[in-house]
């Protein structure tokens, strides 16, 4: 592919889509529906392919076969399309001579005279990564003398500071930063990318977006399942790795960023990168004042989980970004599992007016903006109107958007085209990866040595456990839906 001087894709070469670890839940929930949809409404290249390549012993067929039973609603056309462009091809990830076969077959394919284009998903448990880089490396399945080369990387990246920066320098090794495209669904989600629009295409807020008139945010993303099966690999892992690490401090960098220079993916990652380099520092004697951790009710019970376990299901965390927008704004972080509902959503908090003329009823109400990220997609802004009648009684109102239902397109949608088409702006870049860690291992540390906060139980299906609040600070509450 090309670009024009105006900046228009030129769909000039042949695409092909190597998923790795194509025989998991991955590949069939959601990287096999993406591109069936994307297919379907004709958003793709003209000349795009799809390999699955995993050890499972699958024929083209079978393949074929188990992708369509993770794809919703698809007719028999739009099928067939579809699996005409989709092979298997088998063999484990870390075998050299099996990549190296890969390699010559998709080589072959490609017409003369076009560019042999190339994106590999590592679809896989992430202790293969490292592994499975070196073999690509190995088998010239990376070298683009003949077409781009890209490589997508599930989160998690790492597990720590250390592990991600080991992977990033391993990565450096073999590929330029341009060829890596570290994938968080989240940032894929149209409510996400609605953030910078909101923000920098409004002239209304940007002179109140800063220290002077916001009083605190919110970043709330809250799951009304538990482990759901996944009780070896969470006990490991934990609420601050699983999620806040990765996407609540990707919502934080988006709200909290300056304006970009311009809208190319550096420009983009540049300012979030400067965001997360800010982040004020803690250590294990303060940990406890900026942080609130759980455990819900027969999580111990769930499978896979060490019946002793001290892993939180659920957390919040409180942020300073120390820059001159930012200085003393509180950022709370939470996030949890079996919540009594589901949903993400940011809210911040504006100032109260420095007078109350109105009496104590109008000094109670600040106004709030609310993005809702999921599942009510939109934007609320709560502001104060007199209500009818004598005397001076006050009501707090709202002006709501929604967007309209069955118009938000899947998160691997948009990300897996915007990697065919080399559009890194909704990824992570290494800079990112990195700062976020720093930060996110200040509090594992803590919550492990220091064992501190108390890790407090809370029933299932509630709103987690109540003593969190207090991170908020006095006269400040949760303003996440139905528990305002």
């Amino acid at each position: 592919m090309t670009v024009s001087e105006e900046g228009v894709v030129k769909r000039d070469g042949k695409s092909t889509v190597v998923v790795l670890g194509a025989s998991g839940d991955l590949a069939q929930r959601k990287l096999g529906p993406a591109l069936f949809h994307l297919l379907s409404s004709k958003t793709l290249p003209d000349l795009c392919s799809f390999i699955g390549f995993a050890r499972s012993d699958y024929t083209n067929d079978q393949f074929r076969v188990f992708l369509r039973e993770g794809v919703q609603g698809a007719n028999d056309s739009d099928w067939g399309a579809f699996a005409e462009r989709t092979s298997y091809f088998q063999g484990s990830s870390t075998d050299v001579s099996a990549l190296t076969r890969l390699d010559h077959l998709i080589a072959r394919n490609c017409p003369d005279g076009l560019t042999d284009d190339r994106i590999y998903h590592l679809a896989l448990k992430p202790s293969l990564y490292p592994e499975t880089l070196l073999a690509l490396a190995e088998s010239g399945s990376l070298e683009e003398s003949t077409g781009s080369r890209r490589v997508v990387i599930e989160k998690p990246f790492g597990t720590s500071y250390d592990t991600a920066r080991e992977l990033n320098h391993l990565i450096h090794s073999i590929l330029n930063e341009d060829q890596v495209y570290r994938i968080d669904h989240y940032l894929g989600k149209d409510t996400v990318q609605n953030i910078l629009v909101f923000r920098f295409a409004n002239t209304i807020f940007e002179p109140i977006w800063n220290r002077n008139y916001i009083d605190h945010v919110q970043i709330s993303v809250l799951e009304d399942l538990g482990v759901e099966g996944r009780g070896e690999y969470y006990d490991t892992s934990g609420v601050l790795r699983d999620m806040i690490q990765s996407h609540l401090m990707q919502l934080m960098a988006l709200v909290a960023m300056e304006p970009p220079a311009s809208s190319t993916p550096d420009a983009l990652r540049d300012e979030k990168s400067k965001v997360l380099s800010a982040v004020r520092s803690i250590d294990e004697t303060t940990v406890e004042v900026h942080s609130a951790r759980g455990q819900y009710t027969g999580y111990l019970d769930e499978d896979g989980v060490d019946p002793a376990s001290q892993t939180a299901t659920y957390g919040v965390i409180k942020l300073f970004i120390d820059n001159w927008r930012w200085q003393g704004v509180p950022f709370v972080l939470r996030s949890g599992k079996a919540l009594k509902r589901k949903a993400t959503e940011i809210a911040i908090e504006f100032k109260r007016p420095p007078q109350a003329i109105f009496g104590v009823a109008g000094d109670a109400m600040p106004n709030r903006l609310n993005i809702s990220i999921e599942p009510d997609e939109g934007v609320h802004l709560e502001f104060v109107n007199k209500t009818p009648g004598s005397g001076v009684q006050l009501a707090s109102e709202s002006l709501e958007f929604h967007f309209p239902g069955g118009t938000i397109r899947d998160a691997y949608e948009r990300l897996l085209l915007d990697a065919i088409e080399g559009d890194a702006s909704h990824f992570n870049r290494s800079d990112e990866i990195e700062h976020s860690w720093k930060i996110i291992d200040q509090f594992i540390e803590g919550w492990i040595n220091g064992k501190q906060p108390l890790l407090r139980s809370y029933q299932p299906g509630s709103a987690g456990p109540p003593e969190a609040e207090h991170l908020l600070g006095e006269g400040r509450r949760w303003l996440l839906g139905d528990e305002n």
